[in-house]
């Protein structure tokens, strides 16, 4: 019998079937993990086939060293998958493979935890101690009466706390005996399943449930105000799905919604819920993995990656907040998560759902085509009003002597909260202290030596930080250019956001949650927990705090700067503002108290801000369609980027026109399909020290003619992959910068 195998090297030269001999590992079929001879040394692969016979003569074909695990950690339904996206998104085989399994297991970096315990022989069980111990040898004494009074002890636990060489000795006589017993690495703990409360739906959810238990297995897409109670719906449903015996997949956005979305979780479906994410330990991510895939759990949740979660017999996929940007891979294996979950929903016969209070407009518009099928929870639970937006014109403040971070309307619905003893939550995009450092006098601005952008002011470390690559410089106390020491601290950031609140308000305490508070893995759970309890009456964060979270004392969200996100260069910053406000905003008022929004903006007028007060997302939608579809933007084109870094701008450069002028002739024979197409800098033109150059394109017509013209670009690209220059395809990305 003969093997093929995908050797776990991600390099575009070796991503291909190598053909190896079965010799003595009967048991080897497609999905194994095994170890082979290649070249000079010995690699770890996957077995993608087992065949008869191979097109090469048996005698040149070595033989596989090994097996590495005993079972295939690969399923069937996962060589598939692997087909779909190699073909897809043109990816290396072997980058896709690891997508399917830990990354810790590959080298053995991880493996089953093991704890040794130690009990008393039968034989001496049941006997005076004395009859067998000298009464000199009181630590052996000591240690056999506990082993009397308990079953079994960790030995770990009886060398911590009585002694090591007494036990060696007990060992060795036979009359205390070890056993080996798996451990599994449970994450988040302590966070513990609550009640389990009987909930009756609502007339509005029961219609949703009961169209996601009849027999037609579709992509629907949930559209359901915040608080309109969706997650209830996805338990309710998952729930009919475990009674069939089958197995479920729910997905979340950000890893901080993760342990508020577990604990609901393990309240009704306990031990049959297993976690994945990347902020888990490499055990604890290993251990769940294996739960999943021996079957002895079957709920999946987590962020993008639990996609891959190796479950069989899928019986739902759940993607809440399908909106968020998070769900695409921007970096290399690239995907798009929802394409992905299509795949395996209809590989399994399965529904998959979208929710979202903010839909995007590709789903949406879908959704009004019959791609998808809408489903609607268009009021809050008990029918309890959404909060009341309000919106300040920061252009008046100023114009009136307030050059401060709040609005009075803030301050003033602020300190009533504060006196009512309720929480609020305020939002600003945007952590660090400041966003840039500039000198009024020649107007320099400190920017990273390997990036082309402005370097953050974080004052708790004192230090100018790059969010792009990670470096940090000091502080600026002159200029470098004209040796002035007028420096202003440019965009305000959460950090100082911090710093005023608590000198308004002293006796409260207040929480940060953004990227540089929540580097623990605990640190979400930490955070939010302390807020849930009340240990905290404000909550200033980032965009990881306007999802999915549901505090019931707060009644009050200010939204420092709305204009942070709308005046992008890029064509969907209108969607993501909106979102963002509707999603903040969402988080007041979700139990019995009222909640009020304080939108601060610079551009009142602005046809988001009218859409998102009402929230009124079909009207925003129809007018956001409209200029999408005349401007020919997705959903109504697709967006093809090329691009291309290197540490030399010559060779960028020179790559990126050798591209450029094949695809010029692609778009030559085919113009119809081309409704833009250009080569410039990338916006960010630096980053980590390599130069960045790009072609766009965007392409108009039929599903195949798109798809053609895709695969022509992919294999124009694939032509000029170098050493030194790294080319690579985008398809709608969702940063154009």
């Amino acid at each position: 019998m003969v093997a093929e195998v995908i050797v776990d090297i991600s390099n575009s030269e070796v991503d291909k079937v190598f053909d190896y001999l079965i010799d003595g590992s009967p048991e080897i079929r497609a999905g194994f993990r095994v170890l082979v001879p290649f070249g000079k040394t010995t690699v770890e692969g996957y077995v993608i086939k087992v065949k008869e016979c191979s097109d090469y003569p048996l005698e040149k074909l070595k033989p596989i060293h090994s097996v590495l695990d005993e079972y295939p950690v690969i399923s069937t339904e996962m060589m598939t998958l692997m087909e779909y996206m190699r073909e897809r998104y043109h990816l290396r085989t072997v980058d896709v493979l690891r997508l399917f399994i830990p990354s810790q297991m590959r080298g053995g970096r991880v493996k089953e935890l093991t704890v040794k315990y130690a009990y008393l022989s039968p034989e001496y069980r049941d006997k005076d101690v004395a009859q067998f111990i000298r009464a000199s040898a009181s630590a052996q004494m000591d240690l056999v009466c506990h082993l009397q009074e308990v079953d079994r002890e960790s030995v770990t636990a009886l060398n911590r706390d009585f002694s090591a060489a007494a036990l060696r000795n007990l060992i060795a006589r036979g009359i205390v005996l070890t056993e080996e017993e798996e451990s599994l690495r449970t994450p988040y703990k302590k966070i513990e399943g609550g009640e389990n409360k009987k909930i009756t739906l609502t007339p509005a959810q029961q219609k949703v449930v009961d169209r996601l238990k009849s027999d037609e297995h579709e992509v629907y897409l949930l559209h359901g105000v915040t608080g309109s109670g969706k997650t209830e719906v996805y338990m309710h449903s998952i729930s009919a799905v475990l009674e069939r015996g089958k197995s479920a997949i729910m997905l979340v956005p950000e890893i901080s919604l993760t342990p508020q979305v577990l604990r609901v979780f393990r309240s009704r479906f306990g031990d049959n819920v297993a976690l994945l994410h990347s902020g888990l330990s490499a055990g604890e991510r290993f251990d769940e993995w294996r739960r999943l895939l021996q079957g002895k759990a079957k709920v999946a949740i987590g962020a993008r990656s639990a996609i891959f979660a190796p479950l069989t017999n899928l019986g739902l996929i759940i993607i809440d907040e399908e909106h968020d940007s998070s769900y695409i891979s921007e970096t290399n294996p690239r995907y798009v998560t929802h394409e992905v979950a299509c795949f395996r929903a209809k590989y399994n016969d399965c529904s998959l759902v979208m929710g979202s209070a903010t839909p995007s407009i590709d789903s949406y518009y879908y959704a009004t085509t019959g791609k998808y099928k809408l489903l609607e929870l268009p009021e809050r639970v008990n029918k309890r009003a959404l909060p009341e937006i309000s919106v300040v014109n920061m252009c008046n403040e100023v114009y009136d002597g307030n050059n401060g971070l709040f609005s009075r309307l803030l301050l003033a619905r602020l300190t009533e909260c504060m006196d009512r003893n309720e929480q609020a939550i305020i939002f600003l995009n945007r952590r660090g202290y400041s966003s840039y450092m500039m000198c009024r006098t020649c107007g320099y601005v400190a920017k990273c030596e390997q990036c082309d952008v402005s370097l953050v002011y974080h004052k708790e470390e004192n230090v100018l930080k790059c969010h792009y690559c990670g470096n940090r410089y000091a502080v600026l106390d002159e200029c470098p250019e004209c040796h002035s020491n007028n420096i202003k601290r440019g965009y305000v950031g959460t950090q100082q956001i911090v710093e005023q609140l608590s000198a308004l308000f002293p006796d409260k305490k207040i929480l940060r949650m953004d990227n540089d508070t929540t580097q623990n893995k605990d640190s979400h759970a930490k955070i939010l927990g302390e807020f849930a309890a009340k240990k905290a009456s404000i909550l200033v964060g980032t965009q990881m705090i306007a999802k999915g979270h549901d505090f019931p004392d707060v009644t009050l969200v200010g939204i420092v700067d709305a204009d942070m996100s709308l005046h992008f260069s890029d064509f969907r910053s209108n969607e993501r503002t909106f979102q963002l406000i509707t999603q903040v905003a969402g988080r007041a008022g979700r139990d019995e108290k009222l909640g009020k929004v304080v939108l601060q903006t610079y551009s009142p007028n602005h046809y988001v801000y009218n859409f998102a007060v009402k929230n009124n997302y079909k009207g925003f939608y129809e007018k956001e369609a409209n200029l999408r579809e005349v401007s020919k933007y997705p959903p109504f084109s697709r967006i093809v980027r090329v691009l291309v870094s290197s540490e030399s701008e010559e060779l960028a450069s020179r790559t990126l026109k050798g591209i450029f002028d094949e695809v010029t002739e692609i778009s030559r024979q085919k113009r119809e399909n081309f409704a833009y197409f250009g080569a410039m800098k990338s916006p960010v033109k630096r980053i980590q020290s390599k130069f960045r150059v790009q072609i766009l394109m965007r392409l108009i017509g039929e599903n195949d003619e798109i798809d053609d013209i895709t695969k022509e670009v992919y294999c124009v690209v694939d032509k000029y992959t170098i050493p030194k220059a790294s080319v690579f395809v985008e398809i709608n990305p969702n940063n154009l910068s």
